[in-house]
């Protein structure tokens, strides 16, 4: 076995050390002659290395864990003699998150709570691989000692979030009190929260609702779904603005419902995912028939939109301490303005 350690972490996305092993040529946990099995992968390599197998399940589920270079994320994978296996350990996450001077777009803010306007890229609370320059840092240098501890020590004052990629409004608790008040109103389902987004295609009808039940999916464990069994409740009322030929649209999603990926897993089970999503947004067999020079250049520039064109557009709740009706919206992104002024001057 081969052990390579370092001390840094930005070329290797967070990594702080990398296992390389092989298993041995003969078959030790079973098998026979014709088809030896060396064993599950985690215990072969909880039996190789001082990682316990739960530890080693977390990061084979996390796809840190490769089989002869194919990334492996099923902890009961038989592994067979004879082949190589590479675990990507990475650096621990702080206990607690440290204050960082980052810039921050404050559209509302008092005592008790702020608005920002999220960038896209921007991850929201520090996690394996994104253990600093979070908007919980931020907030950290930002708010200091007054921000809520309610959500943890991790995502202190996080009452909701935005994906890394998504764009726009998000809250967040400055006061303990604040917290737990407008975290009800997102369980009661009165926060009003709409969407833009870009999709591949034309909804038919225009307008409508989305319903399907979102759980993990059952052959892809980062991914949600719409499933048939557990989950939980989801709706999403969309309406279609305008069209791109029949190649993209521009669509307004509003939740009824907040769950994870919710209007990325919805718009892609109608048949429409967002434009750049790369969970969900898989450009459509039938964008490959594209005809004429002006098809081609608005696919052109579909394509290369590097992320989810997924803006978080207004924001509406109940003031947790005045109980006054407090609205917001963003104007969309330049980036993602841009994308849609490149449409239509083709």
């Amino acid at each position: 076995m081969t052990t390579d350690k370092s001390d840094t972490q930005p070329d290797d996305g967070g990594i702080a050390e990398v296992i390389t092993l092989s298993v041995p040529g003969e078959a030790i946990g079973g098998g026979d002659s014709a088809a030896p099995v060396a064993g599950r992968l985690d215990k072969v390599l909880a039996d190789r290395t001082a990682l316990s197998r739960n530890r080693l399940k977390s990061l084979i589920s996390g796809g840190l864990v490769f089989v002869n270079g194919r990334k492996i994320a099923d902890p009961s994978y038989l592994v067979k003699p004879g082949t190589e296996l590479v675990v990507r350990v990475p650096v621990p996450i702080a206990a607690t998150p440290a204050a960082e001077a980052i810039a921050l777009d404050i559209v509302y803010e008092d005592a008790a709570l702020i608005v920002i306007n999220k960038p896209a890229g921007l991850v929201v609370h520090p996690a394996a691989g994104n253990t600093n320059g979070t908007l919980v840092n931020a907030l950290l240098a930002h708010c200091g000692a007054e921000l809520s501890g309610i959500g943890g020590v991790k995502r202190p004052g996080i009452v909701h979030r935005l994906d890394k990629d998504t764009s726009g409004l998000i809250l967040v608790a400055k006061t303990d009190e604040a917290h737990v008040r407008l975290a009800a109103q997102f369980s009661a389902h009165t926060i009003e929260r709409s969407y833009t987004a870009l999709v591949w295609g034309v909804p038919g009808p225009l307008s409508g609702e989305i319903h399907g039940n979102i759980g993990r999916s059952p052959t892809h464990r980062k991914k949600m779904a719409v499933v048939t069994r557990g989950g939980k409740p989801a709706l999403t009322h969309y309406t279609t603005e305008r069209s791109f030929d029949t190649l993209a649209s521009l669509v307004t999603c509003r939740l009824a419902t907040g769950r994870t990926h919710q209007i990325r897993v919805h718009m892609a089970h109608l048949g429409h995912p967002v434009i750049g999503d790369p969970l969900y947004g898989r450009v459509p067999k039938w964008a490959s028939r594209a005809r004429g020079a002006r098809e081609t250049a608005i696919l052109a520039r579909l394509r290369a939109f590097p992320r989810q064109a997924l803006h978080a557009r207004t924001l509406g709740f109940r003031h947790p301490t005045s109980d006054e009706l407090c609205r917001f919206s963003s104007e969309l992104p330049h980036d993602f303005n841009g994308l849609i002024y490149s449409l239509e001057s083709i």
